[in-house]
């Protein structure tokens, strides 16, 4: 049944929101949604080019009524449901962040995909029908309420669509490792020519394959990329970054949004570091020691690098 549902694909960031009570916010999906009456924490889509922080913002306050400031990211998961009746099946790629309330009155609302919004103990979130990424998230039992296909379907790993300023644009949520072995060494890959960031280095990884989790794609995109194996130590970070008019191999220019979840990985065993993707975007693999990496120029290091190395605090 769910082989012929068209595979979809989408980035979403929701709120964890508790009260001086202990309690979570929670919205209930409306007779609008694709799974009316199931419960689930606050947020949605990040649009294109949308830091998922300013996603939190704005979804809360549309579905809750409350303004929330985000203080931290909590977990990066991914999650497929098939949804027949819509002809789908989707894979989504979801950022969960915890918020505190600044603000706002809680309202309802009427003709939208949510329509109640509920602060609920965890003992009253038991007994409610409950997103399984909600009940993960909260550290309840998983329940059944998503159809899940029992194979994961085709999709290409890059997928661009018109926009409406005439360029192709493409959404991408990737992961990628700062790699350390027992000697603080830092594990760098350096974009091949051809590529938006040619020459310039890089953490290895890189974009999630449909079905699959940021965890167990980075681990396999490290072995592919460097030869390494590495064991997933925490989740850093996630950075958000728009290239509007990227050319690449593709031929013509793309306007890129790039989501990236980014760990701290050990390497326990280091071996010579080697590609052996050869012919892809990566065309050098390289250990650098913390001297070697403080010497190297800004320009040099592309966006989600720098900003990996700095949240690792290794520059």
């Amino acid at each position: 049944m769910t082989a012929a549902l068209e595979p979809l694909r989408k980035i979403a960031a929701y709120a964890v929101c508790t009260d001086s009570a202990d309690r979570v916010l929670l919205v209930r999906a409306s007779s609008r949604s694709g799974t009316p009456g199931i419960w689930s924490l606050p947020g949605g889509a990040v649009d294109h080019g949308e830091d998922p922080n300013h996603t939190v913002v704005r979804e809360t306050a549309a579905e809750t009524g409350l303004s929330v400031t985000v203080s931290g990211l909590r977990d990066v998961l991914a999650d497929m449901r098939a949804l027949p009746e819509r002809g789908i099946t989707l894979h989504t790629d979801r950022l969960l962040y915890n918020v505190f309330v600044r603000g706002g009155t809680i309202c309802e609302r009427v003709d939208q995909p949510t329509d109640l919004v509920q602060w609920c103990t965890l003992d009253e979130a038991k007994g409610l029908p409950l997103r399984p990424f909600t009940a993960r998230a909260l550290g309840l039992p998983p329940g059944s309420i998503d159809l899940c296909p029992e194979e994961a379907p085709d999709f290409p790993s890059f997928y661009a669509v018109p926009g409406p300023d005439g360029l192709h644009r493409a959404q991408r949520f990737a992961a990628y490792a700062v790699a350390t072995d027992p000697d603080g060494r830092v594990l760098l890959t350096r974009v091949s020519d051809g590529y938006p960031g040619a020459g310039c280095w890089h953490l290895p990884g890189g974009g999630t394959d449909y079905g699959e989790q940021p965890g167990t794609a980075l681990i396999r995109e490290l072995v592919e990329e460097t030869g390494q194996r590495g064991r997933l130590v925490e989740l850093l970070g996630v950075a958000s970054h728009r290239d509007a008019a990227s050319l690449g191999p593709e031929g013509y220019p793309i306007d890129w949004h790039g989501v990236r979840a980014f760990y701290r990985v050990v390497v326990d065993s280091p071996v010579p570091p080697m590609v052996y993707d050869v012919g892809g975007s990566t065309c050098e693999a390289r250990w650098f020691g913390p001297d070697e990496l403080g010497a190297l120029p800004a320009e040099r290091l592309t966006e989600v690098t720098a900003e990996a190395v700095q949240a690792a605090r290794l520059a």
